[in-house]
């Protein structure tokens, strides 16, 4: 990273990024590399574009890496579309719950970017905006058939918000906390691809968008 893009970073992403890359020359002087050195500086690269991103920095979403991995991230969406339901729902969620975002959690393959990461909602409980049973998002790009490696993680992000409000989602403020969990966002997942995978996509009329 050259001085013109450090110039671009806070403080803190640059510690995030000189930690990050710490603890890969640790592993691999101790021979215990994690992921692949593909994903692993791909990763790194989506990282680094994040930060510099227009939606990031205007305050679209923030991202955190769970225990410092590149493997896994937790991006909270703040803003969606201002007219959208969705939006009133978080306003209300702030003053019920102390909180007004929707906690997405990426987990990425060795194989990445050859396989798409898996994206699940982890709060708060959302019907419709394609949200399935355990949280995981019926997206197409998402999907093996889908996915291309251009895609970026930024890309994603700012899809998937707008993919729930063209969908309509709501919170459900009557469901039970820990309504969502990784296993079942992943059963439904892989329900949805074998389904897809057989009847092929809906491709909505373009007065739907």
């Amino acid at each position: 990273m050259d001085k013109k893009e450090n110039e671009s970073l806070s403080s803190r992403e640059l510690e995030t990024l000189k930690k990050i890359k710490k603890t890969q020359m640790d592993d691999y002087l101790k021979g215990t590399v994690s992921g692949s050195v593909t994903a692993s500086d791909r990763l790194m690269k989506e990282l680094k574009d994040v930060y510099q991103s227009a939606a990031y920095k205007n305050g679209t979403y923030t991202l955190e890496l769970v225990n410092d991995s590149l493997y896994e991230w937790n991006v909270k969406i703040l803003r969606v579309d201002p007219d959208s339901h969705l939006c009133s729902d978080l306003k209300k969620l702030k003053k019920k719950l102390k909180y007004s975002h929707i906690l997405l959690n990426f987990t990425f393959k060795d194989s990445y970017p050859l396989h798409p990461p898996f994206v699940r909602v982890v709060e708060p409980i959302v019907t419709g905006g394609y949200v399935m049973t355990g949280g995981a998002i019926c997206m197409e790009l998402l999907t093996p058939q889908g996915w291309s490696s251009v895609y970026t993680v930024d890309a994603i992000i700012i899809q998937i918000a707008a993919t729930l409000v063209q969908g309509k989602a709501r919170i459900d403020f009557s469901a039970p906390a820990n309504s969502y969990s990784y296993f079942r966002a992943q059963s439904s997942f892989q329900s949805m691809v074998k389904l897809h995978g057989k009847n092929g996509w809906y491709t909505p009329p373009k007065s739907e968008g």
